[in-house]
């Protein structure tokens, strides 16, 4: 069996350059990410074909020296078996260079082809297969512990649908020869016509051999594996700062259980949308941009903060999720993206819990001399579209819908510590409710009145109420002269009209007109008859009721008082009742 060294050569140098040229080609282009373990599947296919280029061309190496030496220096080789064996070894891996140049002309066209990685993985099952085989794994335990390695750096690279089918076939075809060995049916390594060892001593060729191909094939997967691990390491610890990263980021929007499901279902995450029934909050701050106005912007950040940093870890507390915040407003969401049976009855006792913990925000705000804040909020249950919409490089969850603008409509009838809510979360939540009004309005753009309930507690499981309450108004000893506009929307009437406020409580008063006003309007008041540097001062109302059978005597709800008005109704308050200042 001896050979030409051109010939033994050429047979090491064609997979060794193979090889070379193609670890060289998949680390250029993925110079930004040498982690094998994020590579694509053709990429990663093509480093296992280069490596086994590489322990093919090592094993042609031994191979073919053992073929350029006279028969007699080999007595334990069959050399019947070994010499077209030798040949047939090329051959076989003729099919290792086709599929690399295969995969190099698919990884631009079919990059994740889990066909391509089928082949691979099965080709190379059968292949090792057959060398545990011809050199036995008891005399030669190097081609079983080499596919072991493969198999464990199979692993490593493909996720199990595709590295699973290489242990079967392994497994499958070691053990059936194994058992076709023993019960006689084929030969136990036919390589070898008789054992190597003699006398407690090696023979000198074979010791040789099977030393340098376990030195140079085995260091390289030892090297190989471990870089791999390295890097496993390292996405590891990378996934999970960036896992913390993402904890932090939405923590600060999503309840706990909804981040926890977005992390583990990325593909939440995906551009689109789905048809959700959710319940939709809107929350706004009652006259927040005439407050606005007379603060300095840090001290109006200053305001927020402190109001958001109570009212979001309320929303939290009851599985809401924070869509959008917008000035001083909330667009809050129950049942997306994550499911929620329950959703009405989570709304409605998150509304009462943010409102009842105004107390602790104005208590604050005290302490750090800012003024005093009211919220008021609309629920509306709706089936909208939510999911991701921007693009690829930009996006937000967000809820779209008219159920939004319904809700912004039902919010906007609101006064500071009122819940109103749609006849659909009414119907939603059920018999648990404590309503402690009703009415029918005519939003801009609808087409019929629409019924809006105001909540004023819930009870079952939840068992919660509104606490704070406005003390009942007290008769003035002395009619308040006014001049009242009403406002067209956001904005100012032209002409404004004389009037008097005859009762008055810290949150209300009750104002007689010189002709009636529709409820739900919004009142923008000055006084007369003061000095000019109050007479100035704008403040705001909203009419929520009638007094008597007088249809000109309104009742008023304050949305906005400066400070310098607010002291002289409490004055006026003070005289009336004969109490003692109130420090409220």
């Amino acid at each position: 069996m001896e050979g030409t060294w051109v010939e033994h050569f050429s047979s090491v140098a064609f997979p060794w350059v193979f090889a070379f040229v193609t670890v060289v080609l998949l680390l250029r282009n993925n110079r930004k990410n040498k982690n094998p373990l994020e590579w694509s599947r053709v990429d990663r296919c093509l480093l296992l074909i280069a490596l086994f280029c590489f322990v093919g061309g090592a094993s042609n190496l031994v191979t073919g020296i053992g073929a350029s030496l006279y028969f007699e220096r080999l007595p334990w080789v069959n050399w019947s078996f070994a010499q077209p064996y030798y040949h047939i070894n090329r051959i076989i891996g003729l099919p290792w260079i086709l599929l690399l140049l295969f995969g190099l002309w698919l990884r631009r066209r079919s990059p994740g082809n889990r066909v391509f990685a089928h082949t691979v993985i099965q080709y190379n099952a059968v292949h090792v297969s057959l060398v545990c085989y011809i050199f036995g794994p008891v005399t030669h335990p190097g081609p079983f512990l080499l596919g072991m390695a493969l198999g464990t750096l199979n692993f490593l690279l493909f996720e199990l649908k595709i590295a699973l089918p290489w242990l079967v076939t392994f497994t499958v075809l070691t053990v059936g020869s194994s058992i076709a060995t023993w019960a006689g049916l084929i030969p136990y390594a036919p390589v070898f016509s008789s054992s190597a060892f003699s006398g407690g001593k090696v023979e000198t060729y074979y010791f040789v051999g099977t030393l340098a191909l376990v030195m140079v094939v085995f260091l390289l997967m030892l090297l190989l594996v471990a870089y791999i691990f390295a890097r496993w390491r390292d996405r590891e610890i990378k996934v999970a700062e960036m896992t913390d990263l993402l904890k932090k980021m939405f923590g600060r929007y999503l309840s706990t259980e909804v981040m926890n499901s977005l992390i583990e279902n990325p593909l939440a995450l995906e551009l689109g949308g789905e048809r959700r029934r959710v319940t939709i909050m809107m929350t706004d701050l009652r006259g927040f941009t005439a407050l606005s106005e007379r603060l300095e912007p840090e001290r109006v950040v200053q305001l927020l903060n402190s109001y958001f940093e109570v009212m979001v870890d309320e929303v939290l507390k009851y599985n809401g999720t924070i869509n959008e915040i917008i000035g001083d407003a909330l667009l809050v969401i129950f049942g997306a993206p994550q499911e929620m049976l329950d959703r009405a009855e989570q709304a409605i006792a998150c509304a009462i819990a943010m409102q009842n913990a105004m107390a602790r925000v104005n208590e604050e705000n005290r302490t750090n001399g800012l003024p005093e804040l009211e919220m008021g909020i609309g629920l509306n249950e709706a089936e909208v579209i939510v999911g991701n919409i921007g693009s690829s490089k930009r996006s937000k969850y967000a809820v779209v819908g008219s159920g939004v603008n319904m809700t912004s409509r039902i919010e906007s009838y609101t006064v500071g510590g009122q819940i109103l809510i749609s006849e659909s979360v009414h119907k939603q939540a059920g018999e648990i409710l404590r309503i402690d009004a009703q009415r029918e309005v005519f939003p801009k753009g609808a087409e019929t009145p629409l019924k809006i309930y105001e909540v004023g507690g819930i009870s079952g499981r939840f068992n919660l109420a509104l606490e704070e309450k406005d003390p009942a108004l007290v008769i003035l000893a002395r009619h308040i002269p006014l001049r009242c506009t009403v406002l067209e929307g956001k904005h100012v009437g032209k002409k404004g009209v004389e009037c008097f406020m005859t009762r008055l409580s810290r949150k209300c008063a009750e104002i007689t007109l010189a002709e009636p006003v529709e409820l739900l309007n919004n009142l923008k008041m000055n006084l007369v008859e003061v000095d000019q540097e109050l007479a100035c001062k704008d403040f705001y109302g909203k009419v929520i009721g009638h007094s008597g059978e007088d249809s000109r005597s309104h009742v008023v709800r304050f949305t906005s008082v400066p400070a310098e008005v607010r002291s002289y109704f409490q004055a006026h308050r003070q005289y009336a009742t004969g109490s003692k200042p109130d420090m409220k």
